[in-house]
């Protein structure tokens, strides 16, 4: 019996150690699976099925991490996070709205664009500010309102933004939300209070488990999306790397003009960039488009790698010179 509780020991740590290569790599398997589910289309669009449920596993594991601790941020400063969840729904919101305006595209697409915009801020960005030496509690206390807000905010902004492109429907777009982000947050929320070693154990796996999702909702959506990629692709990719860099620098500034500290700042900013794109993507599958679900695939997979760029350029960055200033000095 010894022998065999050794052995699984080893073997959760391997898995976690595993677990932990993947999640530090995460850009990289998204880029890979994006590549093969372009050019397996065949093989990856037996997975769009699945998407949904793929999405809930995710908002399940997330649920397993969420902690009293994270909404007690909120009641501590309310003010910070206010700002954090204002500048995400109103800089990401209106910034794709911009671009539709601005760049022309096909109105699947356009409602696509609105539609990542509209979505929450990602669990992502908690890791990236971690690594930019930012504020970790602000950053996942936004992320922790902005999802549990999502079900109202997020199919009411995008009926109001979205609709001059596609028919919304708001409703049926609410109760998605609700089966797909709350009901599984509830449930991993839970399910801490009921099984905390068993949880525990299997958190160092959830990274694992995160980046198996995501890269098989990307890799689904490219692939039902192939002739689409291959004739707007390039067009798409410009849009969401505008809109994800305009989201990092619009969010920093605003955050500075309310006289936020440097640390707080480099939380917002990346908070405001890095959308919940699997949510994104779920959603315009199955209430647009698989063509609508195409920013959304490739915000997933550039937004990965732009984030770990600015935690690296933040992380060098302190109060004394913070990355406003450098525009400023020679």
């Amino acid at each position: 019996m010894r022998a065999l509780r050794i052995v699984g020991d080893v073997t959760l740590k391997s898995l976690a150690a595993f677990s932990a290569f993947v999640g530090r790599t995460f850009a990289l398997w998204v880029i890979l699976f994006a590549v093969l589910g372009f050019f397996l289309p065949d093989v990856f669009k037996q997975i769009a099925p699945y998407i949904v449920t793929l999405l809930g596993i995710i908002m399940f594991g997330m649920g397993l991490t969420l902690s009293l601790d994270d909404f007690r941020e909120v009641v501590k400063r309310p003010l910070e996070v206010g700002i954090g969840v204002l500048a995400q729904f109103l800089i990401m919101p209106l910034l794709a709205v911009l671009l539709t305006r601005i760049i022309p595209m096909p109105p699947e697409v356009a409602a696509g664009v609105i539609l990542v915009g509209c979505c929450p801020g990602g669990t992502s960005s908690n890791v990236m500010t971690y690594l930019s030496k930012g504020d970790v509690a602000l950053s996942v206390a936004c992320t922790s309102v902005t999802t549990l807000a999502a079900p109202i905010v997020t199919p009411f902004l995008v009926w109001l933004l979205a609709s001059q492109y596609l028919p919304v429907d708001a409703w049926a777009m609410f109760i998605s939300i609700v089966k797909v982000v709350l009901l599984p947050l509830a449930i991993g929320f839970a399910a801490q209070k009921l099984l905390p070693q068993v949880v525990k154990a299997a958190v160092p796996v959830l990274p694992l488990v995160s980046v198996i999702g995501i890269v098989l909702i990307v890799s689904a959506v490219v692939a039902a999306s192939k002739g689409a990629i291959a004739t707007s692709g390039l067009m798409i990719f410009a849009v969401v790397v505008l809109h994800n860099g305009l989201g990092y620098l619009l969010g920093f500034f605003a955050a500075k003009a309310c006289g936020l500290s440097l640390a707080k700042r480099k939380a917002i900013a990346i908070e405001v960039g890095m959308q919940n794109s699997g949510l994104g993507a779920a959603l315009a599958n199955a209430y647009f488009s698989p063509v609508a679900a195409v920013p959304s695939a490739i915000f997933s997979v550039w937004h990965n790698i732009s984030g770990a760029l600015l935690a690296n350029f933040f992380s060098g960055r302190t109060e004394e010179r913070d990355p406003a200033e450098v525009v400023t000095r020679p």
